[in-house]
């Protein structure tokens, strides 16, 4: 699936509903220990580099 919303898009509109950088990390923690397969198949959706995923999810566990 091709993706049409960047990371920077996506965090923008975290940013415009009120999620800060701690509610957001809380996010990316729920959905990794929920559903971590869909979390790394989102974060590749939206075109984040291999490494920097890797990173997210180490730091949502």
């Amino acid at each position: 699936m091709p993706s049409n919303v960047s990371k920077n898009e996506w965090v923008d509109m975290f940013r415009e509903i009120g999620l800060t950088e701690e509610t957001m990390m809380k996010w990316h923690q729920l959905f990794e220990s929920r559903h971590p397969d869909g979390h790394a198949a989102f974060l590749q959706w939206l075109g984040i580099p291999a490494d920097e995923i890797a990173d997210i999810r180490a730091r949502s566990k």
